[in-house]
């Protein structure tokens, strides 16, 4: 009688821990019966602007000018850091001839006051046409 009474409390402790850690799920699963469930479509994998862009020959001149710059210090593709991130540059403009000369023009210039109170530092000894076609590349990257 002495050992069956600590027999029985171990036996209870014993099943409490097993219901406690899932254990208890696996019943109710198996006495009810399951729903069909209509299978749902696999999420479209998100490919990054990198990606989406890699074959374009605006992308591949303008990161190409883009590498050989500075640029990279205060801005990523699709991440802020000093100044806004490419993508975002990318959403408040259009791609469009007059932007992409205007914007060149900021890149050498410099300016402030548009995305805060960080100032872009000019870039005189960038020539239009390489600032346009960097310009152009941050603006091919809309998501």
């Amino acid at each position: 009688m002495k050992i069956t009474k600590p027999l029985n409390l171990g036996l209870v402790a014993l099943a409490g821990l097993a219901f406690a850690c899932g254990g208890g799920e696996k019943s109710a699963e198996t006495t009810s019966t399951p729903e069909p469930v209509a299978a749902a479509p696999a999420p479209a994998q998100e490919i990054s602007l990198e990606d989406k862009y890699k074959d374009d020959p605006i992308y591949i001149k303008g990161l190409e000018k883009i590498k050989g710059s500075d640029c990279m210090s205060c801005h990523m593709v699709e991440r802020k850091i000093v100044g806004p991130s490419y993508a975002d540059v990318a959403a408040k403009y259009e791609s469009t001839d007059e932007n992409i000369t205007k914007l060149a023009t900021k890149v050498i210039e410099g300016g402030v006051g548009v995305w805060g109170e960080v100032p872009m530092t000019p870039h005189p000894g960038l020539s239009l046409d390489d600032a346009k076609d960097m310009v152009a590349y941050v603006l091919l990257l809309k998501k």
